[in-house]
């Protein structure tokens, strides 16, 4: 099982990504580029999320 720190970090790793996807897609026009950038944010918000759990309950 991963440790919260590195479930932290690599949810802000994957929102990053997320987002820099989000602006190519706006900028070339590509709503699949666009979409897959939203869907990774959102699961890194959702593993950051995991993260501080873990971290909350000392696993």
């Amino acid at each position: 099982m991963k440790s919260s720190i590195r479930d932290k970090a690599e949810g802000k790793f994957h929102k990053v990504k997320g987002k820099l996807k989000e602006i190519a897609g706006k900028l070339s026009d590509s709503p699949k580029l666009k979409a897959e950038g939203t869907g990774e944010k959102i699961a890194g918000y959702v593993q950051e999320k995991v993260g501080q759990v873990k971290k909350f309950f000392g696993k």
